[in-house]
């Protein structure tokens, strides 16, 4: 694949009109049956997703850590394998592992001085590259975390905004009522 040739055009239009280059990606999760699962819509598929069994899930389906530490791989591998391309190194394979630690008292709130979420994420690239430089792998390494968008959303996490909107909700006088 010449990796080159399909961006050129996309980074000519971007230069042009840098406007064009700002996109929105979205998810949305819908409630199931049950209070421990849900569905998520990304657009081009929907998952199920479940409350880990550490916190009451039926452990049969991805945990929302699983999905965030599946999407760091998934683009941690992607960006790995289009630089390899872009640059012309020559591997063999790429593979991403994925683990995170996280102590489930602070989710389950039974631990105040525990932190909720993960506490360490570690990413380890296996590169089977026999025929590449010492150079070309550490100007891989350089381009993959410099380029790969979840790693760089992760160790340097952009402003969340949140919104709570509601319908239906009655004040506390007209419920007893």
């Amino acid at each position: 694949m010449d990796l080159r040739s399909l961006q050129r055009p996309l980074k000519e239009q971007y230069r042009a009109d840098p406007s064009s280059s700002r996109i929105k990606l979205s998810a949305r999760g819908n409630q199931t049956g049950l209070p421990i699962s849900c569905s998520v819509d990304i657009g081009r598929a929907v998952y199920e997703a479940q409350a880990h069994s550490g916190v009451g899930g039926a452990g049969t389906a991805a945990c929302s850590g699983d999905l965030l530490l599946g999407a760091l791989a998934a683009c941690a591998q992607i960006t790995c394998q289009m630089v390899a391309t872009a640059m012309g190194i020559p591997t063999k394979s790429i593979e991403v592992l994925v683990e995170g630690d996280l102590d489930l008292r602070g989710t389950l709130g039974i631990a105040r001085d525990v932190p909720v979420g993960f506490e360490l994420i570690r990413t380890c690239f296996e590169i089977d590259a026999p025929e590449a430089t010492a150079e070309q792998l550490a100007a891989l390494r350089e381009k993959t975390e410099q380029y790969c968008v979840v790693m760089q959303t992760l160790t340097r996490p952009p402003g969340i905004e949140l919104e709570w909107s509601s319908s239906g909700a009655r004040s506390a006088s007209e419920a007893a009522s």
